[in-house]
């Protein structure tokens, strides 16, 4: 079964409009969701990027949430509330992603500055075709 979802564009159109009846908060593993009933219609809000249902980790989050919507009254089943399940992902993967990515930076960093070296560089240059000389002369030699 899947379940219906709006997203936070139409909740906040649909609260500025004043047709939002009811905000339910129920509480799940690992945090809180929001079912919006407007008409005859009951949605969960959905999360913007993944378009699933959005858990909010911190009830406190929620309520500002709610009240920035334009819905400061709603009513709350904690019931299947569970603060320590693991069913929700934590991200491990940002660290690493940050990581990653201050790595790179500081390595684009370190190869611009020797780019950069070796423009400004002002010692003698020597011409290709003067350099395949000697190391052909070299190779002779050898």
């Amino acid at each position: 079964m899947t379940i219906e979802t709006i997203d936070h564009t139409n909740l906040t159109k649909l609260a500025e409009a004043g047709v939002v009846r009811s905000a339910h908060v129920v509480g799940q593993a690992g945090g809180w969701a929001i079912l919006v009933k407007y008409g005859m219609t009951e949605r969960a809000l959905a999360a913007q990027r993944s378009h699933q249902v959005r858990i909010f980790r911190k009830l406190e989050t929620l309520v500002e949430y709610l009240k920035g919507v334009g819905i400061p009254r709603f009513d709350v089943d904690a019931v299947n509330y569970d603060p320590h399940s693991t069913t929700t992902a934590k991200r491990p993967d940002r660290a690493a992603a940050m990581k990653d990515a201050h790595a790179a930076a500081a390595y684009t960093k370190w190869l611009k500055a020797e780019v950069q070296e070796a423009i400004d560089d002002t010692s003698p240059t020597i011409q290709h075709d003067e350099a395949m000389r000697e190391v052909r002369a070299a190779i002779k030699l050898a």
